[in-house]
């Protein structure tokens, strides 16, 4: 019974992660980006409110609830 739940709790972590890194958008700006992004990136003080920010917090958090529930399955089985 805990197996299936725990199955059930990782297979939802794994689509809602893929839903979120798919829903970021991309970093395809190369090395002219990187060079002035980076600028932008230290000088932004709304930056943690967009969404890209709040989805990277998402992707951290889910990825962590995902490799806890894969590890815990695992010593379950």
């Amino acid at each position: 019974m805990l197996k299936t739940i725990i199955t059930v709790l990782q297979l939802v972590s794994a689509v809602v992660l893929t839903v979120v890194v798919l829903s970021q958008s991309g970093k395809t700006a190369g090395i002219s980006g990187a060079i002035a992004g980076g600028a932008d990136t230290f000088l932004s003080k709304n930056k943690a409110r967009t969404l890209d920010a709040k989805l990277a917090k998402a992707t951290k958090y889910i990825a962590i609830a995902f490799i806890l529930l894969t590890l815990f399955l695992n010593m379950v089985v």
